[in-house]
């Protein structure tokens, strides 16, 4: 508490105070305070300035240090000038030495720095102080720079002292390690001028008139003759180059970690549907640029229909690689319900909130299906989906796009884009086409043109895509690339994909039609025995199931591929069968069982239109 502030309101202080004044009063009118003790140092308005004998008013700055007291004006002491720089201390007032008295070599002598002085075109040592002796030894003055100085040669330093010589501006050079990973040093190199001492002038005054240049004490000698010189100073800071090499270190295995945990997270090996040919290339930023958090990945969903998806977390690091390993997961297990488009990014926008709050991402989620020749996708702010059609026109695909995921409350729409055969499709994220100082329009622009002239198979076109975009290892950002082609095929190739459907009208008649119709089919597509059996049986369990369950319009599908023959049955009813346990007094529950057992995989979805669609697939034998 300040006492001296709250004690003027307590009784009696103020008769106190009054009789301090009166005492100070007193004591001015005899001569004496002429020094003020006050804590501001300086003496109180409201006293009377000490007039000393001689009729002169008393000089407040006087020194301690004079043989006068100072009482009376009696004293011998000769106040300093105006200009005469003082201090005060313990309430008196000290005279400070002047700069001019200090000597240069002294000075210089005692800095921790190391200091060299040359001079001349051949840089001829002058001087050097005791911390550059210290470390680096005694050194004769005289002799050039390259000789007397080799560490600065060892430093690079000796083309900097030519550069300082003839520009006359100072230069710094910093964190020169010296060779053998010793000291590091930061070095400004000062241009400066002395006088040059006549003929005859013994080597001891020279170097000290030169170490002291522009001290103004000379060599005695009327004609002077002025020359230049470089003042070298060194600063050890090998601490700090440790400490920032340490944290570059530390740096650079952070980096590494999240590269790591970036690349192990993204899918190793691409899963290769039968009707796409796709591939993906992931380029983390380069040095100077924290891994941030792309992913893609190619999901089957059976029956000959594939998910594709590709986002970007927004952040860097190892927190946002983390966050998309957990999203590429989550992806993975929605995209097994085979949900529509927009339903999956339904899902991920609330995990997505749930998991980190502060962040979010960008994706886009399609599912290519051969049958239609469509590919439908949903957009959580992500760049638009660019398909190249066999002629060359790039298109892209349209709004729907939602908000990013992670923001809530929006209800995200599917739209579709036609994929039919020698198309192809492009997936990327933000850093293929973002760059400083452009607008992100103006890379998509570029994307299409790059893409409009690219061919070959979809790994190629993902590095011809990178080049025409300038992706590189220094590249300051992230880039993801996903290519998928949906090829033309012809020739005998095209004998290994085949489609046929019957429409399924009537009750249970269409039973016995729909058997006949996949033996037939299957028959001609020239399969096995065994396997045309099992396909019959298939099919049948299939309608027999949508017969009883379902509701029309009903039909049968049967597809082919180099791999796979899948048998699929859809009816309007949108509820999903699943597999249950039959008693063995039950005369039905069993369908669904009998193809789980004979099948390859089995599954159900709802289609976009209302109903469901119920499939099955059949390994093919290996030729």
């Amino acid at each position: 508490m300040n006492f001296t502030r709250w004690s003027a309101r307590f009784p009696g202080t103020q008769r106190r105070a009054a009789a301090r004044s009166e005492h100070a009063a007193a004591q001015a009118k005899r001569g004496e305070g002429a020094v003020p003790a006050a804590r501001g140092g300086r003496a109180d308005p409201g006293a009377e300035r000490s007039t000393p004998a001689d009729g002169r008013p008393a000089d407040p700055t006087v020194s301690g240090t004079g043989t006068g007291s100072g009482a009376g004006g009696g004293g011998t002491g000769t106040p300093p000038s105006p200009s005469t720089p003082t201090s005060r201390r313990t309430g008196v007032l000290t005279a400070v030495p002047s700069l001019d008295e200090l000597s240069a070599r002294e000075v210089l002598g005692r800095l921790p720095a190391l200091v060299a002085l040359v001079h001349g075109p051949e840089h001829r040592l002058a001087y050097v102080n005791d911390a550059y002796t210290a470390g680096f030894g005694a050194r004769a003055p005289g002799a050039p720079a390259h000789e007397a100085l080799p560490e600065l040669g060892e430093l690079g330093l000796l083309p900097l002292l030519d550069q300082v010589q003839r520009s006359g501006k100072s230069r710094t050079a910093k964190n020169r390690t010296a060779p053998g990973g010793g000291s590091s040093y930061t070095v400004t190199c000062t241009p400066v001028e002395f006088p040059e001492a006549a003929p005859g002038t013994e080597t001891g005054t020279t170097a000290e008139a030169e170490a002291e240049a522009g001290s103004g004490s000379g060599s005695g000698h009327e004609a002077e003759a002025h020359r230049t010189g470089v003042l070298i100073h060194l600063a050890d800071v090998t601490d700090h180059a440790e400490a920032v090499e340490r944290l570059r270190a530390s740096e650079r295995r952070q980096r590494e970690a999240a590269v790591t945990l970036q690349r192990s997270l993204l899918p190793q090996e691409l899963e290769q549907p039968d009707d796409l040919r796709v591939a993906a290339t992931y380029q983390p930023g380069g040095t100077e640029a924290a891994v941030g958090g792309d992913w893609y990945d190619v999901i089957t969903l059976g029956a000959g229909r594939t998910a594709l998806v590709i986002g970007d977390v927004m952040g860097r690091g190892v927190r946002a690689a983390a966050v998309m390993g957990q999203l590429r997961t989550a992806v993975r297990a929605y995209a097994r319900l085979d949900l529509p488009p927009h339903e999956v990014l339904q899902l991920l926008d609330g995990l997505a909130a749930e998991i980190d709050a502060s962040q979010i991402a960008t994706c886009v989620y399609a599912v290519h299906d051969p049958n239609e020749g469509l590919l439908a996708y949903a957009s959580a702010g992500h760049l638009p989906i660019l398909v190249r059609d066999e002629d060359g026109t790039v298109r892209r695909a349209a709004d729907p796009t939602g908000p990013p995921l992670g923001t809530g409350g929006w209800l995200h729409t599917s739209g579709t884009i036609a994929l039919g055969p020698g198309s192809t499709a492009v997936l990327y994220t933000d850093g293929l086409v973002e760059r400083r100082g452009e607008d992100i329009d103006e890379g998509v622009a570029a994307l299409e043109r790059a893409l409009s002239g690219a061919q070959g198979t979809p790994a190629v076109i993902c590095d011809r895509l990178m080049r025409a975009l300038g992706v590189d290892a220094d590249h300051d950002d992230d880039v993801a690339v996903m290519v998928l082609q949906q090829p033309a095929r012809t020739g005998s190739d095209a004998e290994l994909f085949h489609n046929a459907a019957l429409e399924l009208l009537g009750g249970i008649e269409a039973a016995p039609r729909a058997r006949a119709f996949a033996q037939g089919v299957l028959a001609s597509w020239r399969f096995p025995v065994e396997l045309c059996d099992l396909g019959v049986l298939a099919a049948s369990e299939l309608v027999a199931n949508s017969l009883q369950h379902g509701t029309p319009p009903m039909s049968l599908r049967l597809r082919r591929t180099d791999r796979r023959l899948i048998i699929e049955v859809t009816d309007g009813d949108d509820h999903l069968p699943r597999r249950r346990r039959a008693e063995p007094a039950d005369e039905t529950g069993r369908g669904i069982s009998i193809i789980a057992t004979i099948a390859s995989s089995w599954g159900s979805r709802r289609t976009p239109g209302g109903g469901k669609a119920v499939w099955c697939e059949f390994a093919l034998p290996d030729k």
